[in-house]
């Protein structure tokens, strides 16, 4: 279980992320919605380790951040490679990084849709490919926790339809996946819940449905965001 304790970050006086409270259950995928500044980003770099709270308590499978890397995985907005090396010579040298055996990195690239890619120079890739060798890099490490931060921006609809069913594989794995996106019809689609987050503030925790009603889920965000920030 992800359990998100009062947590707050705040940079000088201004509020990025206010007395934030989660609980998100093993093998389930979990989204994290919000418009632009919400503080999404925010909560997921602090849920990484790579940014620390300004109060509150991050418990992932228990354990603090620290004695909890080898468990989790991430992807961020816009990842980083050398676009030099190929697909797998990327992975083997991400690889390294860990002490933990991971599946073997052929497994991994066709989990993700790059089997036949792999020798294939990164700086020929397209967004789409970008997309799947950030996602394979994050789970180099068999990780049960997964963060990913707008993994479905910028694909086309085929890109990210194939990118969902990647998502609902690893679920079946019985890794738990935490991800943020604008592209509400795929949040609709594969979670299992979702959270709502507006001005640095948790507006709804729970499943789906519950959220949406008779409308679709834009449709509900909308109404609910407009609102708040009236």
């Amino acid at each position: 279980m992800i359990k998100i304790s009062n947590l707050s970050k705040s940079y000088g006086k201004e509020k990025i992320v206010e007395n934030l409270n989660l609980e998100i259950n093993k093998g389930t995928i979990f989204g994290f919605l919000g418009p632009n500044g919400a503080g999404k980003t925010t909560t997921i770099k602090m849920l990484v380790g790579l940014s620390k709270p300004t109060d509150g308590e991050i418990k992932i499978k228990g354990k603090d951040i620290e004695k909890s890397r080898e468990i989790i995985g991430f992807m961020p907005e816009d990842p980083y490679f050398y676009d030099h090396l190929t697909a797998i010579e990327f992975l083997e040298y991400m690889k390294s990084l860990f002490t933990k055996q991971s599946e073997s990195l052929d497994k991994i690239l066709g989990l993700v849709g790059l089997g036949k890619a792999k020798n294939q120079p990164i700086e020929y890739f397209s967004k789409g490919m970008k997309q799947r060798l950030g996602l394979a890099q994050a789970i180099i490490n068999d990780p049960e926790y997964l963060f990913l931060d707008e993994p479905l921006d910028g694909l086309d609809p085929i890109g990210r339809r194939e990118f969902k069913e990647i998502l609902l594989n690893l679920k079946k794995l019985g890794k738990t996946v935490f991800f943020n996106s604008h592209i509400l019809s795929d949040v609709e689609e594969i979670c299992d819940q979702i959270g709502i987050i507006n001005k640095g503030k948790l507006i709804y925790c729970g499943p789906v449905k519950k959220f949406r009603g008779n409308k679709s889920l834009e449709d509900a965000f909308v109404d609910k965001i407009g609102v708040q920030n009236e």
